[in-house]
């Protein structure tokens, strides 16, 4: 059976990176110490599919741009890159989807500006969209629609839109608009080239669907937006809505029935949920864990994508929530320890009230390192294990505000974490600003990188070899990253020194 419209996207994405979410985050560097192929190998393997080519897992996003079509009696389907010639015949629409489509987003852009080689997702997605299979498809008129979190990229390759003929790009929450452009498409109508779907046009809670087929790693989302006004996020420019319990745990069985081994609880704060304003509320986020652990069993592993430090201080100083959460219900002798991304973003009060300030709240802007500390503590004493990350750049950044980012990472040297570097990319509310390239860099930014590179090295191996890949078949996979950890030793030094050499210049 062929589908009218596929929706895809290149291999960095369509993989579950070995049930690591953190490994997808190596295909945004370029393929240093070892071959594009081995690279790709460890951040990104090939999916299970089925005869028609579609995944067992596949991007949530994209997953649920798939279930609005299905509902709307679309013949839909998402479908592994390496399997789209199995519709040419019967293709229409071609869907495309990435967190990253150029390597101009966060931390991508930076590995680029400092190494001057360009990231793997960005040649993976190219080199895809340079196929023969995806020629042939436009050469057969298929139309092409480009969206998801990357989707303003194509606004700075608009040649690259040209030579493929991308027809629209769709930048926002899709489920709304993404049904009259395929009706538009498919009676051959002319569509537009560029669909901004702002804080109005957004869905409603009732308007997103469940989705229809198991997502990357189990990932299951529980509430859109953000209520702290970060000005370099685009999150925060989306009103905060609360997924149904019911649609969460609707989601979470599909994962199961498709036999995944854990979930993953998706917000940019998983702690405000049903929160009072930043303050988090116990019941229903002991609620809602003790729900999904129901479901998945206690063999199954948990994560949360996202958590402010400011709530889980909070949480656990006022209502002693995190640590009933992990010791009461998370922590088992399956599931020995929770991962989370946090934003530290800046070490500086000045810089933090300037561009984050609500980002401590409900303490004051100027507690901000403390509660920094206090989270950081907080999480490792509970076996709670962040993947942080630091902005460098920020507009109107001195050296002191780097210098103060230096002091607080080295406050935080007890604490299991990684911390990792991002240039400033110009998005949100200081969308308008210069990016922060490699020609910016001042000593105290080198000085800064090459703290936080310290601090993660001296956890890594300690989280590599007491929390990840504790299975045999695990063997190959730590070898191979120790040897990259070992090659990045020898080379940091190597690194540090060029950039001095172009600081100097």
């Amino acid at each position: 059976m062929g589908y009218e419209i596929v929706l895809t996207s290149d291999r960095t994405m369509m993989s579950n990176h070995h049930g690591k979410e953190f490994l997808g985050f190596i295909a945004t560097g370029p393929p240093i110490a070892m071959p594009e192929s081995l690279w790709m190998m460890l951040a990104a393997p090939k999916v299970k599919v089925d005869d028609a080519g579609r995944p067992r897992e596949a991007p949530y996003g994209m997953r649920k741009i798939e279930a609005v079509l299905m509902d709307a009696g679309f013949n839909a389907a998402i479908i592994d890159p390496d399997h789209i010639d199995k519709h040419l015949d019967s293709m229409k629409i071609l869907m495309l989807s990435h967190h990253d489509y150029f390597a101009y987003g966060p931390p991508s852009s930076e590995w680029w500006s400092i190494t001057g080689m360009e990231p793997i997702n960005r040649r993976s997605f190219i080199r895809f969209m340079n196929s023969p299979v995806v020629r042939k498809a436009k050469e057969k008129g298929v139309k092409i629609i480009v969206g998801g979190p990357a989707a303003w990229q194509w606004l700075y390759e608009l040649e690259l839109m040209d030579k493929w003929g991308v027809d629209t790009i769709v930048d926002g929450e899709g489920e709304k608009v993404v049904v009259e452009l395929v009706e538009k498409a498919l009676r051959n109508e002319p569509l537009p080239r560029y669909v901004y779907v702002g804080a109005g046009d957004v869905p409603g809670v009732n308007e997103i669907p469940v989705i229809k087929g198991a997502s990357v790693n189990g990932l299951v989302e529980i509430m859109r937006g953000c209520p702290r006004g970060c000005r370099f996020c685009s999150v925060t420019l989306r009103p905060l809505r609360f997924i149904p319990l019911e649609k969460i745990l609707a989601e979470i069985d599909v994962n199961i029935r498709s036999g995944l081994k854990g979930a993953i609880l998706h917000s940019e704060d998983v702690l405000l949920y049903h929160a009072d304003g930043v303050k988090p509320r116990p019941d229903p986020i002991l609620r809602l864990h003790r729900e999904v652990l129901e479901r998945i069993g206690e063999k199954r592993s948990l994560a949360w994508s996202h958590a402010s430090l400011a709530a889980v201080k909070y949480a656990e100083e006022n209502h002693k929530l995190i640590s009933k959460l992990m010791n009461e219900l998370v922590l088992n002798e399956h599931r020995r320890f929770l991962g989370v991304e946090v934003g530290i973003e800046t070490g500086s009060v000045k810089l933090a009230h300037e561009i984050m300030r609500a980002k401590s709240s409900p303490y004051p802007v100027e507690e901000w390192p403390n509660v920094v500390e206090d989270a950081f503590r907080i999480m490792h004493e509970n076996k709670i294990i962040p993947a942080a990350t630091v902005i460098l750049g920020i507009p109107g950044e001195t050296p002191d505000d780097v210098m103060k980012t230096i002091e607080l990472i080295e406050r935080l040297k007890p604490y299991r974490s990684i911390i990792v570097p991002m240039f400033f990319v110009p998005m949100g509310a200081l969308k308008h600003n210069a990016w922060f390239l490699r020609d910016h860099l001042k000593h105290e930014h080198i000085d800064a990188l090459l703290a936080m590179y310290n601090h993660t090295i001296y956890w890594a191996e300690d989280i590599m070899n007491k929390f990840y890949f504790s299975e045999p078949y695990h063997a190959p996979l730590k070898l191979l990253l120790k040897y990259f950890m070992g090659y990045v030793r020898k080379q940091v030094n190597r690194y540090a020194g060029r950039l001095e050499e172009i600081i100097k210049k």
